[in-house]
């Protein structure tokens, strides 16, 4: 008798997702949680006879095997399996066999192939069945990723859309981010940035094997999501000129950079800056089942040279210098990954650090973590992976250096406290900002705080006594400054208007004091990158004992219009000279409003029904603005982006632009809009938008 043929398979593929938590995917591919049976029915050609055997083969990757665990045998069985594969056999009637597959907790995730043998009297028939994707699970006890609060899990797992926390200290501002981890194509885009990986290229076999430790694909997603060593997806460049690409504020989302990346035969995409990189890699945690958050540091210190110390520089004449390569941003964002760290012990399971930006080469490669957080605010810089760079990041002290008019070089002051600052995140279910400073260093100032760095400055530097180059011992051998200076802004800071600054100098001694001081401002990208000398300015100010004085600052739109970048930030700085006393060094960053950009829905939004938006700009400034383009995208609002080309505006003109979108999916969506021109690089705007069934 000739062996059963394959009439069909119905991969129940609707009940499935639902069952998987994998609705949400545009995809018409089967997509399950490891760990979780699926159901799936197959039609014979004629029924199995009573003595024939059943076997089904998974297998992933180029080099499927058994020992690597990339390929599975086993049987059909009417019992469960204990551990590994196993198919049950709820049900076999009229040449209709229906199957429940079952696949380990901690099995490589990625794309599998079935296939089902069947063997009866002798002879052997190899069915192929078809393929489905495999996924990590955070709603399973058993996996790596599980999450037990369902809030959490919505939010880091499921939702869509986001909030990115930018600015500075004095100025925490917000985007919208689209991450879109559903929307067609992502997730085969997701998987073929794995295979793009230096990992795989040199040795696929033992890659494909490692796709089951959520530490190993976090760490491979650090180094592909930027350009660097392996043709990964985004290009970084803080330049300030971004000529042959985009401008990184330009971006709204991910869902654009990934497919560009793959349209492009995996050609890295330009450009990006941290929340790109950022952004972009939390699209690809969430769309893989890792749950995942971005995080916002401001204040955060690029220490190159691993000794928890920053140097910035100044010359005699108050120019900032860019001397060395250490620096510290205005902010930095990266990401935390949920998942166990059975390499570290249970007590760091949790929040662990990724980093995509490329800063520092970390076994030979831009890539950065995962480093537990709670190993980070306990001091353990020598343990996995890449401790001392993100500890220092958020905890380095930071010394000010000032060159003499000889040519020397000062020591001027050490500053404990300015470094990693209001550590930022989206809360669950809204888009107000979370503090979660105090998750990752213990309070300012504190005896601990203090403890957890010397303990860390005595692993990374066991040879050197700690006492001599802690911050804290140097600020004993300081000269007390006889006078204090700050910078407060009067006015409004908007883009096209006179940025007014008053600088306050206080005499604090019961002595007439003389005090030259040197002031400059630049335009700077928010990385600290100088782009240009906007102003400068010298006086030489008498005060009185305990006198407080105010000097004015003016610098007119004339004067920083071609010069400012994106980023709308500008750095003053006053390096106030008493006579035969060390310099006192004033800083402030101020960040520049963009004009209001305004989003409103005209219609009742509802599934499948076209919603008209309408969008307002009024162009602030006495002159024309041109090249205007607005590009607005949103999951579950629009499939892909809308490019709008706005016409010119004259002076102070009001622009009214209408568009249409087609919701997709019922609840809450964020439509961001960037509205671009020769005068403004990127405005931004979103709005929540509230879609009927």
């Amino acid at each position: 008798m000739s062996p059963s043929g394959l009439q069909g398979v119905n991969w129940q593929t609707a009940s499935n997702r639902q069952a998987h938590h994998t609705d949400r995917f545009y995809s018409q591919d089967l997509i399950v949680r490891r760990g979780q049976p699926f159901h799936m029915s197959v039609t014979l050609s004629r029924g199995l006879s009573s003595g024939g055997s059943v076997t089904f083969t998974v297998s992933t990757g180029p080099y499927p095997s058994e020992s690597a665990k990339t390929k599975a045998v086993f049987p059909l069985s009417n019992g469960t399996s204990s551990s590994g594969w196993g198919a049950q056999l709820v049900s076999n009637r009229n040449n209709v066999l229906n199957i429940s597959i079952l696949s380990p907790a901690n099995a490589p995730i990625g794309r599998y192939t079935l296939n089902m043998q069947i063997s009866s009297q002798g002879s052997d028939s190899m069915l192929k069945l078809g393929t489905f994707i495999l996924l990590f699970n955070p709603w399973l006890q058993a996996d790596g990723v599980f999450m037990s609060n369902h809030a959490e899990r919505e939010e880091y797992v499921q939702e869509d859309a986001g909030i990115i926390f930018v600015g500075s200290t004095n100025r925490i501002g917000m985007i919208g981010w689209n991450y879109g981890q559903f929307e067609e194509g992502i997730l085969n885009i997701c998987l073929s940035v794995l295979d793009n990986s230096l990992n795989f290229r040199r040795d696929p076999a033992t890659d494909v094997a490692h796709r089951n430790d959520p530490k190993y694909i976090g760490r491979v997603l650090s180094a592909m999501i930027n350009a660097n060593d392996d043709n990964g997806v985004i290009s970084g460049n803080w330049s300030g000129s971004y000529t042959g690409g985009r401008d990184p504020r330009n971006w709204n989302g991910s869902v654009e950079i990934l497919k560009e990346w793959q349209r492009s035969g995996f050609r890295p995409v330009r450009y990006g800056q941290c929340w790109v990189f950022a952004g972009t890699l939390n699209t690809v945690l969430r769309c893989l089942g890792i749950p995942s958050r971005v995080i916002t540091n401001f204040n955060s210190a690029h220490d190159t040279d691993r000794n928890l110390s920053v140097d910035v520089y100044y010359d005699p004449l108050g120019r900032p210098v860019e001397k060395g390569s250490d620096s510290v941003w205005n902010f930095h964002v990266w990401n935390e990954a949920w998942f166990v760290r059975s390499d570290l012990g249970p007590s760091y399971n949790g929040w662990q650090v990724l980093d995509a930006t490329p800063q520092e080469r970390s076994q030979g490669v831009f890539q950065c973590g995962p480093a537990s957080v709670i190993a980070i605010r306990e001091g353990n810089v020598d343990w996995d992976f890449d401790m001392p760079f993100i500890f220092a990041e958020v905890n380095a002290d930071r010394i000010t250096w000032i060159y003499e008019s000889n040519g020397a070089l000062k020591k001027n002051s050490s500053d404990t406290h300015s470094v990693g600052k209001y550590i930022s995140t989206k809360a669950v279910g809204s888009n107000s900002r979370v503090d979660v400073t105090e998750k990752y260093k213990y309070p300012e100032g504190s005896s601990q705080e203090r403890q957890v760095f010397e303990k860390a400055l005595r692993k990374l530097k066991p040879r050197v006594s700690f006492s001599a180059t802690s911050a804290s011992s140097l600020a004993r051998d300081e000269q007390e400054p006889s006078i204090s200076g700050r910078f407060k802004v009067a006015g409004v800071l908007a883009v096209g208007k006179e940025v007014n600054l008053v600088l306050i100098l206080k005499n604090l001694t019961s002595d007439t004091k003389t005090v030259t001081v040197n002031m400059t401002a630049w335009t700077i990208v928010y990385n600290g990158t100088l782009v240009h000398e906007v102003w400068k300015d010298s006086v030489t100010k008498s005060l009185n004992p305990e006198e407080e004085i105010e000097h004015p600052v003016k610098i007119t739109y004339a004067q920083y219009e071609k010069y400012l970048k994106a980023d709308n930030m500008i750095r003053t700085t006053a390096v106030c000279q008493v006579t035969d006393e060390p310099e006192v060094v004033v800083e402030r960053d101020v960040i520049l409003d963009n004009p209001t950009l305004t989003l409103e829905v005209l219609d009742e939004a509802r599934v499948q029904k076209p919603v008209n938006v309408q969008m307002l700009f009024s162009n602030p400034l006495d002159e024309p603005v041109k090249d205007c383009v607005l590009m607005v995208e949103g999951s579950g609002l629009l499939l892909g982006s809308l490019k709008i080309d706005v016409p010119a505006l004259r002076p102070k003109e009001r622009s009214r632009v209408r568009f249409e979108i087609l919701p997709t999916r019922s609840g809450t969506k964020q439509l961001l809009a960037n509205f671009s021109c020769n005068k403004f690089p990127a405005i931004k705007a979103m709005l929540s938008v509230d879609v009927a069934e």
